[in-house]
Parts: C-alpha cells; sequence; structure tokens
C-alpha cells in the first residue's frame, strides 16, 4: 500500500520501477505480550518495510510456568557443535537477543530480502532515549490479558535470562525505577500547565469569544 511511482526512476520496456516512498517508526512497548505472538507481527511488519523498536524486552511474558521454560532454555543451552563449538548455535542470555532470535525464526534471514528486514529491528531492556519521550504503543492482538486464559501460569523472560545467565537485571531496574520518577515529575508539571490553561481560558471566556466565532467560520 506504500508505494508509489518515483519519476527519477529508470525505465524499462516502458515500465517505471515502483520504489517505497516512507518507512516510519513503529515504538512498541513489550511489556506484557506473549513472546510468539509479538514475534510474529514483528516479523510480518518488517518484511512490509517497516522500521520497528521494541524496549522493554525483559516484560515480555512466555505461556507456561517458569520452571517448565528454564528447562526447556536449559535444555537449548545444552545444544552445540560438538566438533568446534564456535560455530554455534550461539545462546544470548538478553532478552532483546532473545526476542530476536525468535523473531529470526520467522523471517528468511539468510536471503537478501530477509537479511534487510533484520536490519530494520532495534530491542532494547528498559527504555533508553530517545525512546523515553516517545508515543510506544501495544499489539493487542499479542497481549497476555486477551490472549491467554484467565488462571493460566506464565513468566517474564527477564527472570528467565537471569536465571541463565544475564548480569543486568538490577542495572535495567534502577535505570527504570529511576526514569518513571523523572516521568512522574514531567506528568505532575504537564498537569499543573494544563489547569492553569484551562482556567485562564474559562476566565478569558468573554473576550475570546468573538475571536473564536471568527476562527470557527474559518474552519478552525
Amino acid at each position: 500500500d506504500h508505494f508509489a511511482i518515483n519519476p527519477l526512476s529508470p525505465v524499462t520496456n516502458n515500465k517505471r520501477i515502483a520504489t517505497m516512498v516512507f518507512e516510519r517508526l513503529i515504538l512498541i512497548d513489550g511489556r506484557n505480550h506473549l513472546l510468539g505472538r509479538l514475534a510474529s507481527t514483528i516479523a510480518k511488519a518488517l518484511l512490509s518495510g517497516q522500521r520497528v523498536v521494541i524496549v522493554r524486552c525483559e516484560e515480555i511474558n512466555i505461556s507456561g510456568s517458569f520452571y517448565r521454560n528454564k528447562l526447556k532454555y536449559l535444555k537449548y543451552l545444552r545444544l552445540r557443535c560438538n566438533v568446534k563449538p564456535s560455530r554455534g548455535p550461539f545462546h544470548f542470555r538478553a532478552p532483546s537477543k532473545m526476542l530476536v532470535r525468535v523473531v529470526r525464526g520467522m523471517i528468511p534471514h539468510k536471503s537478501v530480502r530477509g537479511a534487510e528486514a533484520m536490519k530494520r529491528l532495534k530491542v532494547f531492556e528498559g527504555v533508553p532515549p530517545p525512546y523515553d519521550q516517545m508515543k510506544r504503543m501495544v499489539v493487542p492482538s499479542a497481549l497476555r490479558v486477551v490472549r491467554l486464559r484467565p488462571g493460566r501460569k506464565f513468566c517474564r523472560l527477564g527472570r528467565i535470562a537471569h536465571e541463565v545467565g544475564w548480569k543486568y537485571q538490577d542495572i535495567v531496574s534502577t535505570l527504570e525505577e529511576k526514569r518513571k520518577a523523572k516521568a512522574l515529575v514531567y506528568y505532575e508539571n504537564k498537569k499543573k500547565i494544563l489547569r492553569r490553561k484551562a482556567a485562564a481560558e474559562k476566565r478569558e471566556a468573554t473576550k475570546l469569544a468573538p475571536l473564536n466565532k471568527q476562527l470557527a467560520l474559518l474552519g478552525h
């Protein structure tokens, strides 16, 4: 849908080559999303040419109990090349890298198209700048509260990562607490400004009435 004819593109057999005219950034907050469902949505967006950024990967959920998922990951850690282990598979411990691996399995990453799609993906633990000041989205079809039956067990990706060797859980949680405190101060100041603005508009309503009427006629 986001393709258009580029007037500067070369002409082959009297047909212009279609080129993508824009790429928008999709910023997704991974908190309380189910891993597989979120990854499938991300993979489809990447293959369609979108740039995708995922923050708070440590808060992504996996269905099933923590103990069961930990055993599955420990089994995965035992898989290696007997001849030369440095050939792979490579066992990533960070939650963000775990998500990348799941997304990569849903993309033909060995083709040029798939490799370019993977370059459009960025993943982070926590919410680093500049994404802390941008509007974050959710994927309703991948939310745990929507997709997982009440009472079913689930676990956090960050906890599994911590148990198998991820060393930065405490650092990320400390940085997140600082970010939330800073955001709370900003929000309180914003509410004060909005209250003052509303009070000023109410106080000057009679003076602004004729101007507002003229603006309304102009479509504003």
